[in-house]
Formats: C-alpha cells, structure tokens, sequence
C-alpha cells in the first residue's frame, strides 16, 4: 500500500488561471523541488486556500497525484496552510522577489529536490523586506550564488580556472562563464581573492549569512558578473522582471512623474 503523502513546505512562485474557479500553481517545494499544481476551488469566494496562496509566504501544502507510479506532470493540491513568515513585501522589494521567483522557474528543472536552495529562497526574503542598501543586494548575490552552484554551473572560487591554484587574497580576479576564475584583466569587475574565498569557504560551510557578508564586499562587480554569468545560462530567454523593473524606473525619473524612483533597486 502506497504511504500517504505528508504536507511539504513550499512557495508559490506563480499562479494562472484555470477556470472560473481554480487556479494552476508554479510551486517551488523543499522536498520535490519545483512542481505544477492545480488548486480546484481555490478562485470561490469561500474557498479556504483563497487567501492562503500568495507569493512569498511559506506554506505546508498537501500534494496528492493519481494512483500507480509513473511519474505525473500535474499535482492535486489537497490543502494548504499559512506557515509563518516575514510581511508581504512590497515596493522595491516585491520586484526583487519576483526576479527570485522568475530565475528559479526559468533556470531550475521540474521535479528536482534542492533543499539547500529552498533554504535560501525562504533565508533571503525577510532580508529583501528590510530595504538596507548593503544587507538586501547583498541577499540578492548570495542567493544567485548558491543558485548557480545547485545547479551545478558555479565554478570553485577559490582556485583560478586554467592552472587550477589556490588564489591570492590580495591579487584581483574576474569570473567568466566559460573559464571560470581568472586573473583580473582590465575592463572587467574586480573581485579580490579574499572575497572569493571567503564565499566559497561559506558555501562549503552552508552559511548562508557569511556568503552575504562576503557579497557584501564586492557588491558592484558581483552584481555585473553574475548578471552576465545568468544571462549566459539564460541564453536567449530574457527576464521580463528587470525590464519591468527599468521601464518603472524611467517612468518615475520623468518631470511630470510624482513617483519615487528607488535607488539601485534593480536585481
């Protein structure tokens, strides 16, 4: 007899509608990693999983799927409950979790586990609602950071690409898609040695608080090289969070806008 299914923490990276009355739902989960699921009822006006299925909030979420085992696409969720968390976020903040949410649903396979990702994603919210300007980009790196590496595309930091040594932590280094660590070459973001290795010893420790403060070292040149470091794995596939985020910035920048832009908000 097939054991019964025990709820799973997950998020809700998406939501489509499904009918007048139910909804299919992009949820990112600890123990089945990204799944599709169809919420039957969720769309009624005294359905109990109506106001539970919001972005960002940390849910238990009982997943059922059709007798046998083969493999399904489509989940049934049978429940879901509130399982605590930061406030919903908001302004500049809620555009840096969508950006988390599109990676994760653009970049990380169906039905793949990584609890040390799903860790992060739930670590790195609360630090997006808090609005520092060293402490959330600094999230927002170390999150794209364990990111890569889960999926198996972060190179070691701490020893160059080509002859494979253990860095200087006073030399300057460059991180390239295709090389991996290489000595800094003019024109590209410096990171230095220390701060490399200090990142990958957080990772190898699963720290997640010292890879942030590592980040925070080196906040501008990470923030250029991981970004062309995704968009390199991305391919062709754009992100539509940071236009939207852009084109908000535009509008706010305009003389007869009475709107605020955000400084450096863009992920």
């Amino acid at each position: 007899m097939k054991p019964r299914s025990a709820p799973t923490p997950a998020f809700v990276l998406h939501r489509y509608d499904w009918s007048e009355t139910s909804l299919i739902l992009d949820l990112f989960t600890r123990e089945r990693g990204r799944v599709t699921v169809a919420a039957k009822g969720a769309k009624r006006p005294y359905s109990q999983l109506r106001p539970v299925l919001l972005p960002f909030q940390r849910l238990m979420a009982l997943l059922s799927q059709p007798k046998g085992d083969e493999p399904v696409d489509i989940f049934t969720l049978r429940s879901a409950e509130w399982a605590g968390g930061a406030p919903m976020l908001q302004g500049a903040a809620l555009f840096s979790g969508f950006y988390l949410n599109e990676l994760l649903i653009k970049l990380l396979p169906r039905g793949d586990a990584h609890p040390v990702l799903f860790d992060a994603y739930a670590h790195t919210l609360p630090a997006l609602s808090l609005a520092d300007p060293t402490l959330t980009p600094a999230a927002l790196r170390a999150f794209e950071v364990v990111l890569l590496r889960e999926l198996g595309l972060l190179p070691q930091l701490d020893r160059t690409g080509t002859r494979d040594q253990r860095l200087d932590e006073e030399a300057l280094y460059m991180l390239r898609p295709e090389l991996g660590v290489l000595p800094y070459a003019h024109g590209d973001a410096p990171i230095s040695g220390r701060t490399l290795s200090a990142m990958q010893d957080a990772l190898d420790q699963g720290d997640l608080p010292a890879l942030q403060a590592a980040a925070a070292q080196a906040l501008p040149a990470l923030k250029l090289t991981l970004r062309q470091w995704l968009h390199y794995h991305l391919g062709s596939t754009r992100l539509r969070t940071r236009e939207v985020m852009l084109a908000s910035q535009q509008f706010a920048l305009r003389p007869d806008s009475a709107a605020t832009a955000p400084e450096d908000a863009v992920p």
